[in-house]
C-alpha cells in the first residue's frame, strides 16, 4: 500500500479519494530523479490518476490545472474540478491540507509558516468558491506540532499577529508556532469541516522532517483525486 492514510468520500460527480504518504516515498525537489520518479509512478498506479506537482515557494498563489500538461507551477495550492488528476501538496514539517467539495472540486495546499501567516488556505478556499464548489471539507495531514516547532519570540509574535491560534510553547518552555492550529482556525472560520490525520513529523520517524533531518529530509505528500 502506497499510503499512510487513505479515505474515499462520495461527491456529486463521482468519488474523491484523499491520502497521505509516509517516509517510504520521497517526493522532494532534491530527491534523486529516479527516486522521485518511482514514487510518482507508484502514486499514479495506486490512484489511476496523473500526479500533478507544484514548485512550492511559501506564498499564496493558487494554480488551476487545466489537464495533465506536465506543468510545475510556482504555487502553494492546486485546485481543480477535473477528474483524473492527483493533486499533490508536499511537506516535511509544513502542513499539507486536502480539500474536497460535495460538488466534486478538490484542492491540495502546502501551508508553511509564511503560507499560514499570509493566508494560502483562505486563498485556496476563495478559488474553489469561484469554481462553484459547495460543501467543503478538509483533511489536515501530518506536520510538526506546536510542542516541537521552536521559533524566535519575534517570529512567533509576527505570525500570531495575523493568526492568533498559531501562538504556542515548546515542551521545553520556549516560543513556538502551532501551524496546524492556525490552519484549523482558518478553515473553521470559513465554515469548513476539518478531519485530522495525526502525527508530528519531528517526533514520528516514519515521517519526513526537516527539523529532525535537515537537508537530508525527503518530502511526504497529501494527495487528492476524483474518480468519475
Amino acid at each position: 500500500m502506497t499510503f499512510l492514510f487513505h479515505d474515499t468520500v462520495p461527491v456529486a460527480t463521482g468519488t474523491v479519494s484523499v491520502a497521505f504518504t509516509d517516509r517510504r516515498l520521497d517526493l522532494g525537489d532534491n530527491a534523486d530523479p529516479a527516486v522521485r520518479g518511482a514514487a510518482l509512478a507508484e502514486i499514479a498506479a495506486e490512484t489511476g490518476a496523473t500526479p500533478y506537482l507544484m514548485h512550492q515557494v511559501h506564498g499564496t498563489a493558487v494554480h488551476v490545472p487545466d489537464g495533465a500538461d506536465g506543468a510545475f507551477p510556482d504555487a502553494d495550492a492546486l485546485v481543480t474540478g477535473a477528474a483524473g488528476l492527483a493533486l499533490l501538496a508536499r511537506a516535511a514539517d509544513c502542513v499539507p491540507v486536502l480539500l474536497v467539495a460535495d460538488s466534486g472540486e478538490v484542492g491540495a495546499v502546502h501551508a508553511g509558516r509564511e503560507g499560514v501567516r499570509r493566508g494560502v488556505v483562505p486563498a485556496a478556499l476563495r478559488r474553489l468558491d469561484e469554481l462553484g464548489a459547495t460543501g467543503l471539507r478538509a483533511w489536515v495531514g501530518p506536520h510538526i506540532c506546536g510542542a516541537c516547532y521552536e521559533v524566535p519570540e519575534e517570529m512567533r509574535a509576527e505570525v500570531a499577529a495575523e493568526v492568533p491560534a498559531t501562538a504556542a510553547t515548546t515542551s521545553w518552555g520556549t516560543p513556538a508556532l502551532d501551524l496546524g492550529a492556525g490552519v484549523r482556525a482558518q478553515l473553521e472560520a470559513a465554515g469548513v469541516a476539518v478531519a485530522e490525520v495525526g502525527g508530528c513529523t519531528r517526533e514520528d520517524e516514519a515521517l519526513h522532517s526537516h527539523r529532525r533531518d535537515g537537508a537530508a529530509a525527503g518530502r511526504l505528500a497529501g494527495v487528492v483525486w476524483r474518480t468519475p
